[in-house]
């Protein structure tokens, strides 16, 4: 407070000078003083509260010169303005404020009612009636637009905003038919999603058309599909042994496929599906005077006799074929034949042995449609009755050369649904046979080949071999580690070396039965022996090969591609395969072939009613014979001196 301060000083400085002045002059001073006093009451009058404004008399604050702010800050008595009635004065005596309130009205005149000397100075505001005047003078220049309406069509659309609903309540608040749309949706979305999964597997390149949207997988899925087909079937193994192979009295010998083939051709009503390599049930040239050929004479004459009892042949046999004589019998008799030229699309040929009656009874096996395989060829099979589950699985897979022996046909991208497995490894059929409980699926060869969802049959003969726990016994024409028509020719050992993992690691018992004839093919022998030489020491690997070798006279030998074991079928002691093809790896990525496979370990081990035990029976009965040889005999040698050795 410099100013203060100066001004106390002044007046100190008055007062001193006052004290040397004359009365007269004192007089006079006190008449002035006296005459300031009016003039401050006066200004003191003006701060009467009034009901305009409480705090001062009027709305405007009266202008006080800077030297009576001097003077009123000299005074220390308020002095109170004349024109204030008594009676006021004597109620504010009698009733004084209470102190609170006197606070909070000093706190409001302190907010609202600043001093001048302490308040700063108000910044003038600037003149705006310059711009006013030159924008107003720039309105009048612009020409004036006559204002025009907008109409609804005209004014901006926003998009609506929908209140969210609560949460919780959504389902709650929404409409039956919501309800049921939506439950429809989601059974639409699971019966297509098992279609794709569990039926086909993968959408065709060609929307299947409905005609074809059968829903037989059903049968390997639903625990109830023993009801929708016949599952108490019966098995018969079935055999054909050369004319003049011998057993000791007591081995055992099963029903020959010629009396099995006559069977079939009595129970059929409706159908008869045959896939054959070859026709030739009727000799020719030096072989017309055999006497064992009749019997391949009366099957075909069975064959051709169907039509006349109104029931529909199919033969879906390899194309090229050497000679078509029997074919063409079948055909004037009514049959419907197509020929597969699998070499064109594969590379192989059609090696399935296979029949199909009244989508009810089936052959598979080793034998062909030859006259020969019913006489001078040892061959095994299976026959199956009364088993419709099996016989649609077959069907389908009869359905895929049927279809490729069509004209201008192809091997599809993904077979349609009509060709999907009904049976596989993984989800196998469960049947009666015999009157004993079993697993059975079906395999088929090459992969290109197989419809959706169907277990290769290399897959299945190496499921079987990993499966084994105490043996393996396998009879089969060639067993051969090669590609062997390939070009160049490549080492294959996927079987063998699973063959090696089961006898060194796992110390299951493997014994593999090899044929030996004028056609085998020599290296063969070669690699028989590698496997062979595991069970000397050191490694002492339960590994053993043999030859079997069929008999023949010299009469015998004139017979061309006869007098061989053609068998091709594996068992262990917990699961038994009969197939159609040979072990070679041309057989399982170019050739058409089929295999079945059946699991009945849930009967007692060793039960004469099961088909492995069964098979165990007769390989054994092969493996103890004088007929099986072991490997570097002179016998052996001597089978590879007849003509085609090479």
């Amino acid at each position: 407070m410099p100013r203060r301060a100066t001004e106390t000083r002044r007046r100190s400085k008055r007062l001193n000078q006052t004290s040397d002045l004359e009365p007269a002059d004192a007089g006079e001073e006190v008449a002035d003083s006296e005459e300031e006093g009016k003039q401050v009451a006066h200004s003191k009058e003006s701060m009467i509260p009034t009901p305009r404004n409480p705090i001062r008399a009027s709305s405007r604050i009266p202008r006080i010169s800077r030297k009576e702010e001097d003077e009123e800050e000299e005074e220390e008595t308020p002095v109170v303005p004349r024109t204030i009635p008594k009676i006021l004065v004597e109620k504010i005596k009698v009733n004084p404020p209470v102190v609170e309130e006197v606070e909070e009205v000093e706190m409001e005149e302190e907010e609202v009612d600043t001093p001048l000397s302490v308040a700063p100075r108000p910044v003038p505001k600037p003149d705006l009636r310059p711009t006013m005047s030159s924008l107003q003078k720039l309105r009048e220049k612009l020409p004036e637009r006559p204002e025009r309406r907008i109409s609804r069509s005209e004014m901006p659309r926003f998009p609506v905003m929908q209140r969210i609903p609560q949460r919780g309540k959504a389902w709650k608040d929404a409409p039956r038919s919501w309800w049921l749309c939506s439950l429809a949706l989601v059974l639409l979305v699971l019966v297509l999603g098992g279609w794709l999964l569990v039926g086909p597997g993968t959408l065709p390149r060609t929307w299947v058309p409905v005609k074809e949207l059968k829903m037989d997988w059903i049968y390997s899925v639903w625990p109830g599909q023993q009801e929708t087909c016949q599952d108490h079937c019966s098995l018969t193994l079935v055999e054909s042994i050369p004319v003049g192979l011998l057993y000791p009295k007591g081995a055992p010998r099963h029903r020959s496929i010629y009396s099995a083939w006559e069977e079939l051709l009595e129970r059929a009503n409706r159908s008869v599906d045959v896939a054959a390599y070859y026709f030739t049930l009727r000799a020719r040239g030096q072989s017309e005077e055999e006497p064992t050929a009749s019997e391949g004479r009366r099957i075909l004459e069975g064959l051709g006799a169907l039509s006349s009892r109104g029931i529909r042949l199919k033969v879906a046999v390899n194309s090229p074929q050497e000679s078509a004589e029997d074919t063409d019998y079948l055909v004037e008799k009514g049959a419907e034949v197509r020929g597969v030229w699998l070499q064109n699309l594969t590379g192989g040929i059609v090696h399935t042995k296979l029949w199909v009656v009244d989508g009810q009874h089936v052959y598979l096996g080793s034998a062909n449609m030859d006259w020969r395989s019913l006489t001078q060829v040892k061959e095994l099979g299976v026959v199956l009755t009364n088993c419709s589950c099996l016989a649609r699985d077959l069907e389908r897979i009869f359905g895929v050369y049927w279809y490729l022996g069509g004209q201008g046909a192809s091997i599809p991208r993904h077979w349609p649904a009509a060709y999907a497995a009904l049976s596989s490894r993984q989800r196998p059929l469960h049947l009666t046979l015999n009157g004993i409980d079993a697993r059975v699926y079906v395999s088929s060869a090459p992969p290109s080949l197989c419809g959706p969802g169907r277990t290769t049959d290399l897959d299945a003969i190496l499921d079987v071999i990993d499966d084994a726990r105490e043996f393996v016994f396998i009879s089969v024409m060639d067993f051969l580690p090669l590609c062997k028509f390939c070009n160049p020719q490549r080492y294959w050992p996927t079987i063998e070396d699973r063959l090696r993992m089961a006898a060194c690691e796992r110390g299951v018992t493997v014994h593999l039965l090899v044929s030996c004839w004028p056609h085998t093919y020599a290296p063969m022998l070669v690699f028989l022996e590698a496997l062979d030489v595991l069970q000397k020491e050191p490694l002492k690997c339960k590994i053993e090969v043999k030859i079997f070798r069929v008999p023949a006279t010299a009469e015998q030998e004139k017979i061309p591609f006869s007098r061989v074991n053609h068998n091709k079928y594996m068992v262990t002691d917990r699961i038994a395969y009969v197939g159609t093809s040979n072990w070679s790896e041309d057989y399982f990525i170019r050739t058409a072939g089929v295999g079945l496979v059946i699991n009945q370990t849930g009967a007692d081990a060793g039960s004469p009613g099961t088909v492995q035990s069964q098979l165990k029976a007769i390989f054994q009965r092969d493996w103890d014979s004088d007929h099986a040889l072991a490997l570097g005999s002179e016998r052996v040698k001597e089978c590879l001196k007849w003509k085609g050795s090479q």
